[in-house]
């Protein structure tokens, strides 16, 4: 589908389509000076750079010889001053089943009914449609929205943290988002605040969309929030090429002792490309639970880093993966340990039907100060059909020699003699396959604090699953 709210450029992503993004995303002014600069540098340095290949060790389990660059490029808002409906988001996001649908509804009608939300901003097809903040957060201090309008009115906060934590020059992905992204969020939440309710950032696509959006998450010290992302939409559950395109990134700074409930759950159409950069710092005593949720697209590659530079700084990563038809997801995780005292605790469990794939390639690093380090990663995969394939890389990197670093991985088929107990006390084949699942990944969703999401995780999940085969 079409979306009205937008048309595609006639060019793909070039010079002259950067400039035309920046006089589009600043009709009224002057974009900064910084934002363009670094905007104009990536471009440069993605001008040098090929496509990833299979020569990199993080792109070697990846294929990408079906995506082509030249058949994408930014859409442009039409020339006027129209509203777009609200009920558009909700109608591009609509879809068969569950694939690329929204967990949480961003209908007015279904707002009395939904976890209450401390703010909100959906956009589709790199266009922000509404942002809102509860005004008593923002007389507290607090920042939150449109990246294009806070990061001109508030530069002393965001300039030192804007694409700053994540590496966009180390592939031509990194260095496209980073000079092409927008529909954007920050958030800043001054020292010692705390805020009770989620705040949830929606991304949609339509119909062979792009979204390039950015999310940067400041907390001051002593702070503490809960933060909501999820991408949905992008056409019909189809592994068409054209269904969409995202090529995201997503930075973190937890300042020190503050807490940071992290949410990243990405239900893209299984036609959307999928490529993203996240990486998180962690500060002293600080604290970080981030939950990935990983159900949709065609293709994910996906960087997931923490880096915990702070004494006593501590990161729980939790992912939930579930794949079918032909999907491969590719996560490559890093539990960076560069200050003493820190601890790290990485789960990842991944459920695969049909002919789907799934990599997870994970490395803890221990710098040599960081003493008395406490690491921990594992990575579970359940196999519901004799043709999907799991491929499992833990690894460690550890120069200091007071540590204590552990990591695991496992894949396996579905016991049959549970299936069969299943089946014996009354349940059908399908039922039978659900009950077994949904014991799988308990024991992540054990982890997941915030109650919404783990209820929405499993229901989507349960969902998916058909009979063993």
């Amino acid at each position: 589908m079409t979306t009205p709210s937008a048309t595609a450029l006639p060019a793909t992503f070039d010079r002259a389509s950067l400039e035309q993004l920046l006089a589009d995303q600043h009709p009224g002014g002057v974009a900064p000076a910084w934002v363009i600069d670094r905007r104009r540098a990536a471009f440069d340095r993605l001008e040098s750079l090929p496509l990833p290949d299979r020569r990199d060790e993080n792109w070697m389990r990846t294929d990408i010889r079906l995506f082509k660059p030249k058949a994408w490029g930014l859409r442009r808002r039409p020339n006027s001053d129209a509203t777009i409906p609200t009920g558009l988001l909700a109608e591009c996001l609509a879809g068969g089943r569950s694939s690329g649908d929204a967990f949480f509804d961003d209908s007015p009608q279904a707002a009395g009914n939904s976890t209450p939300l401390a703010g909100r901003l959906l956009s589709l097809d790199g266009h922000v449609l509404s942002e809102e903040l509860d005004p008593a957060l923002a007389a507290r201090g607090v920042l939150f929205g449109s990246a294009d309008r806070l990061l001109a009115e508030h530069a002393d906060i965001f300039q030192r943290h804007w694409f700053s934590v994540i590496d966009s020059q180390c592939d031509w992905f990194a260095a496209l988002h980073a000079a092409f992204h927008t529909a954007s969020t920050v958030l800043y939440v001054p020292p010692g605040v705390k805020i009770n309710e989620p705040l949830h950032v929606l991304s949609g696509l339509g119909e062979g969309g792009v979204d390039t959006s950015h999310v940067l998450v400041v907390l001051g010290d002593g702070a503490e929030a809960t933060v909501l992302t999820e991408t949905a939409g992008g056409g019909g559950a189809s592994l068409a090429p054209g269904s969409g395109f995202h090529c995201g990134g997503t930075e973190i700074v937890v300042g020190r002792s503050a807490f940071l409930r992290m949410v990243n759950l990405q239900n893209w159409s299984t036609g959307v490309w999928h490529f993203a950069r996240q990486k998180a710092v962690v500060h002293e005593q600080g604290r970080l639970q981030w939950t990935l949720g990983a159900l949709g697209s065609r293709l994910s590659q996906v960087a997931q880093d923490v880096a915990l530079v702070g004494r006593g700084a501590s990161a729980q990563v939790n992912g939930v993966m579930f794949t079918e038809g032909r999907q491969q997801l590719v996560y490559n995780t890093l539990q960076h340990h560069e200050a003493p005292g820190c601890r790290s605790d990485l789960l990842y469990k991944g459920g695969l039907q049909d002919r789907s794939r799934l990599v997870w390639r994970g490395m803890i690093k221990v710098d040599k100060a960081a003493q008395k380090t406490d690491g921990y990663q594992r990575n579970d995969n359940l196999m519901l059909s004799r043709e999907a394939r799991a491929d499992s890389i833990p690894g460690l990197e550890i120069e200091a020699d007071d540590v204590r670093c552990t990591h695991g991985a496992t894949s396996g088929r579905v016991d049959e003699e549970q299936i069969f107990y299943a089946q014996a006390r009354g349940l059908s084949a399908d039922e039978a396959a659900r009950l077994v699942v949904a014991g799988f990944f308990q024991q992540v969703f054990d982890r997941i604090t915030i109650l919404p999401v783990r209820e929405a995780l499993a229901r989507a999940i349960g969902s998916r699953i058909r009979r063993i085969s």
